[in-house]
């Protein structure tokens, strides 16, 4: 009998410490738990950002190639520029999008209609600028603490317009 005792106080010694460590493996798991999941939800988070920056920018820059097509005037090469700007984030931006189209001289950074000249001289060369910006973009992300996440983001091409077709 003495045999039987000492064998059963093996185990349950054995056990009794196993069970005083389970509540151990929990916290660490969910200790780590927490660490994974913020990892996680920042790449995400981060992933959502750089698709919409990336988003804004190709389209400013299918506006500005829209504007190397002949037009009759510079205010309608600016305007083509805006408006395929506009078709581009149509459907999958969840804001409506400031777009601005501006032909400015290469050489002063004059954008001002009335006193800019542009034409195939290389101190009268022009480019277009076409900005997509997106105000209001904080509240996308799930309501966790999005402190990481810029209210505007903006996407910004230029291009140079080719002198011999003004």
């Amino acid at each position: 009998m003495n045999l039987l005792t000492t064998r059963t106080r093996g185990p349950k010694h054995v056990r009794a410490g196993a069970l005083r460590q389970r509540g151990a493996y929990a916290i660490e798991f969910a200790l780590v738990f927490l660490l994974f999941f913020g990892f996680l939800y920042t790449i995400i988070c981060y992933g959502i950002i750089f698709t919409l920056r990336f988003g804004l920018q190709n389209a400013a820059e299918d506006g500005a190639r829209a504007a190397l097509r002949y037009q009759i005037d510079l205010p309608a090469r600016e305007r083509k520029a805006a408006e395929i700007a506009l078709l581009q984030t149509n459907g999958w931006l969840p804001v409506t999008p400031q777009i601005v189209a501006q032909i400015c001289t290469i050489d002063s950074g004059n954008c001002a209609a009335a006193t800019r000249t542009c034409s195939s001289q290389w101190d009268q060369r022009c480019q277009i600028v076409v900005t997509v910006t997106a105000n209001g973009m904080g509240a996308i992300l799930p309501p966790l603490p999005s402190f990481a996440m810029p209210d505007k983001l903006v996407g910004r091409a230029s291009m140079q317009l080719d002198g011999r077709a003004l």
